[in-house]
């Protein structure tokens, strides 16, 4: 007989239980159904440009080197100095040039070329440069109109300094 008790309280919770997923499941509809524009347009306005030019549908779909070209700006973290000015030209044909002038000094800007593509399902941007003696460099591409530089494995750079260069008008 004390099995039934048990059993009855087991038949119960579990009865309440489904009650309360069933009441959540019609409020999930509602809340996406009224709401729809506001929540959907602020995760499409990170993605509305890359889906119009090739960053989450490239995914699925080969990444569209044409329309993520571009100018990207910013300035870098130095170590001995209050920031690198960094200019990054993506080409359409997959070249790339990079100019980098140092705050605070007369010596003039550094500047490299080479080519670039898209890795890792179109998250990160590599940097191969025609010089020998540079290393590649990798960026992850944040959205259609900006990208983090990381570390040279790949990783994130674990800082709160502004390794951002975002897209410039040209």
């Amino acid at each position: 007989m004390s099995k039934r008790p048990r059993s009855a309280r087991t038949v119960l919770f579990a009865a309440l239980a489904v009650a309360a997923l069933s009441a959540c499941k019609p409020q999930a509809p509602a809340e996406t159904a009224t709401p729809a524009a506001p929540p959907a347009q602020p995760e499409a306005a990170a993605p509305a440009a890359p889906t119009a030019d090739a960053m989450p549908s490239a995914q699925a779909m080969p990444f569209d080197a044409k329309a993520f070209a571009g100018t990207f700006t910013g300035t870098l973290p130095c170590a001995d100095c209050p920031g690198i000015d960094t200019q990054l030209v993506l080409s359409a044909d997959g070249t790339y040039t990079i100019t980098e002038s140092y705050q605070e000094r007369t010596a003039p800007a550094l500047k490299g070329d080479g080519t670039w593509t898209s890795e890792e399902n179109n998250q990160r941007l590599r940097l191969d440069p025609n010089s020998k003696s540079d290393n590649d460099r990798l960026f992850a591409i944040l959205s259609n109109d900006e990208i983090r530089q990381l570390d040279m494995e790949g990783k994130p750079i674990e800082s709160s300094l502004p390794y951002n260069l975002k897209r410039s008008a040209r």
